[in-house]
Order: C-alpha cells, then structure tokens, then sequence
C-alpha cells in the first residue's frame, strides 16, 4: 500500500470510502461519548477525565482571553475544537492494532487497513486550514465591518496597497503553512512506526510510540495556537495593529 496516499475501502456512487474516513468517523464518535459520559457525570467533585478537560478549557480561554481580550468568545469555539479534534486524530496512529484489520489488495500486494490517522491524508489537513482561514476572516468581517476588512488590503495610496497585496499574498501561505506542516510531522510518524514494527515487534517501538505521542500534542497545539493568533490579529482593527 502507498503510504502517502490513504486506503480506498470501497466505492459509493463513485465516491471513494477511505480509511482517513472511517478514522474521522470513530474521532467524531469517541469525542461526542466524551462529552455524553462527561455532561452525565458532571460534579462539584470532579472525577478524573472531568478535572482534565476543565483544566483543557480554562488553560486555553484564559490564553485567548489573553491575546484577544472580549473577542475571545467568538474565537475560543473555534481554538479548542481545532486542538481537540486534531489531538485525538493524531492519537489514532498510535493506538496498538488499530491498523492491523483491513482488506487485501489485488494482487495480494498487502493490507488496506480500516483506520489510519485523518491527519496523514493532506486532504483533511487542508480542510482544517480552509475552515481556519475561512473562519479567521468571517471573523474579521464581523468585528471590523466590510469596508474596514477591505481597507485591511486594499487603500488608494500606492505604499499602503502594496503592503496590503503582500498582506493579502501571506493570508493565502497560511493555507498551506498550516496544512503541509501538521500533514508533514504526522505523515513522518506514520512512515517511521511503520519502518520500527516492520523490524522489531516489542520493546523497541515503545520510544518511538512515546515520541509520537509528544509529536501529536505538540502540532495538535501549534496548529490551534496560529489559529488563534491569526484570528486575534485579523479581528484587530487595521489602526490597533503595530
């Protein structure tokens, strides 16, 4: 199987069923019993998996409390989805035998495994960053008005509209800055397990897997720490930026 490219399971209409699907599906279904078990057994005494999603909650709205002062209602949702989603999409290639089921390929050539990590496939990573900057710019838009987003890029003198081409140049790198770099780092960890279990089948993985387990906290952290930055700074308006 190409490890670059995720696994078709099978065919609907001519719409092809990946693994990354089926993935995304199990995310979404393990997150929303999270939160079903969390809300059924909240308590002035919390338990375990109730003190550290408050911690989680509390660590991250106070930060965009800190960047973006009153703004931070509208953009925290955004924030913490961002890094819960992607956290626990990370997660997923490193669970032990979640990878082993799947269907044969012709020709008998290996394994098309049922799961594998959303964010290995840049076909999600870049829909993170689309709904990010799309989101990042609603914002924008909603706090400054049209004509103040506008003036953001746009402005009849001729050393404030280059700037703003520029400007407007950099809005669309983020795009693929933030979608290469969170597919690239858990891309590189999905080949590197793979070449470790290839050769040894105990004790030597365990590192690897701990490693990983950092890497997939750290880009779930950076990708919702840009986006809260970047939706902090274009919600500013054009006169408060330095």
């Amino acid at each position: 199987m190409n490890l670059l490219e995720p696994g078709i399971i099978f065919t609907i209409y001519g719409f092809n069923v990946t693994n990354t699907i089926f993935s995304t599906l199990l995310v979404d279904f393990i997150l929303v019993l999270l939160v079903f078990i969390i809300y059924k057994h909240i308590s002035i005494y919390p338990s375990r998996l109730q003190s550290i999603s408050e911690a989680t909650i509390d660590y991250f709205y106070t930060l965009t409390k800190q960047i973006s002062g009153e703004r931070a209602k509208s953009i925290f949702p955004w924030v913490i989805s961002f890094f819960i989603f992607i956290l626990f999409s990370n997660l997923t290639g490193l669970v032990p035998g979640l990878g082993t089921f799947g269907i044969v390929e012709e020709g008998n050539h290996g394994i098309i495994p049922f799961f594998k990590p959303p964010t290995s496939d840049f076909n999600t990573t870049f829909a993170l960053a689309t709904i990010s900057l799309v989101a990042t710019h609603a914002l924008s838009i909603k706090y400054n008005g049209l004509l103040g987003y506008l003036g953001r890029f746009f402005s009849l003198n001729p050393v404030y509209l280059y700037v703003g081409i520029l400007e407007l140049i950099s809005e669309v790198t983020k795009l693929f800055s933030l979608s290469f770099r969170l597919f690239g780092n858990v891309f590189a960890g999905e080949v590197v397990l793979e070449t470790i279990f290839s050769i040894f089948a105990f004790l030597a993985p365990i590192p690897f897997l701990l490693l990983e387990s950092i890497v997939a906290l750290v880009q779930a952290l950076v990708f919702a720490m840009l986006t809260m930055a970047f939706m902090g700074i274009m919600t500013n308006s054009h006169g408060e930026q330095h």
